[in-house]
């Protein structure tokens, strides 16, 4: 199997991030990672973070960040991302009402034009990671669709999280094959469910977006601890160009710690893959 570059995104281990910002990158650089994607920069200046980063031979392929982050001093905030190597800057979430068939429609396309145009004058390129609801359909094709034909004024491509992917009720791998060539960075996160299509089970911007968790059984696991077929999803990722895969659990349960999940997912891909 191809060698993929194997990074972790960080909002996996945000609260022992919070607590020990170089003790954390340090302790995943030993596990083997290789790359990071940051979801927040904990004080630090981009200079600090490259220094860092350089000092454990980790370095920044991407981040999960906000739009509106560039309206104001667009030119030092892309300077901030520039210090530490950012190629790709992520949209980590977007307002379902601000979608395709949504009255915010209008001014996304247009503001995603605008920041995909900046980062390609930059050198970086604009990503969007979906979560399930993408894949609701607008007169009779996903959300998701759209987001993609409607950047034209620079570069756009998915981070397809295939836990989302799949609690929608698709195959990942069938999703990965539909963008291939684009799918140049892929989230692997593994869970469990009772049933698939379930409603939302998780928060987002400090907000629960749903209240069928339970009724669900839904879980976020260590990678090869739930139900995604990771043969599959990596074989698909081999076959249709991807260059980054990216490990990500965004909460753990009982005693498990989260640097702890993110050595199981690490070893898995090594020992299954030998990644």
């Amino acid at each position: 199997m191809k060698k993929f570059k194997v990074g972790i995104q960080l909002y996996g281990v945000r609260e022992a991030m919070e607590r020990d910002f170089y003790g954390t990158l340090k302790a995943l650089a030993d596990m083997g990672y290789e790359y990071v994607e940051f979801a927040g920069y904990f004080g630090k200046s981009g200079e600090e973070i490259r220094k860092i980063l350089d000092e454990l031979s980790l370095k920044c392929v991407s981040v999960h960040q906000r739009l509106d982050f560039f309206d104001d001093e667009p030119e030092e905030k892309i300077a901030f991302l520039k210090a530490f190597g950012v190629k790709y800057v992520v949209v980590p979430w977007h307002d379902r009402s601000a979608l395709a068939g949504g009255e915010g429609w209008a001014d996304t396309v247009c503001d995603f034009n605008k920041k995909a145009r900046l980062l390609s004058e930059n050198g970086m390129v604009l990503a969007y990671h979906n979560h399930d609801f993408e894949f609701e359909r607008h007169e009779g094709r996903y959300l998701h669709d759209y987001i993609f034909e409607a950047v034209t004024e620079g570069r756009i491509v998915p981070e397809l999280d295939t836990c989302w992917v799949h609690y929608a009720g698709i195959a990942p791998e069938e999703k990965i094959r539909e963008f291939s060539g684009k799918v140049e960075i892929v989230h692997l996160k593994d869970f469990t469910a009772k049933r698939l299509g379930g409603g939302p089970v998780y928060e987002l911007i400090g907000k629960a977006q749903g209240a069928s968790k339970e009724d669900n059984g839904f879980e976020f696991r260590p990678l090869g601890q739930g139900m995604q077929d990771f043969s599959k999803i990596l074989t698909a990722c081999e076959e249709c160009g991807t260059e980054y895969v990216i490990v990500e659990q965004d909460k753990t349960y009982g005693t498990m710690t989260e640097l702890e999940a993110a050595k199981i997912s690490r070893e898995y891909l090594k020992s299954a893959f030998n990644l």
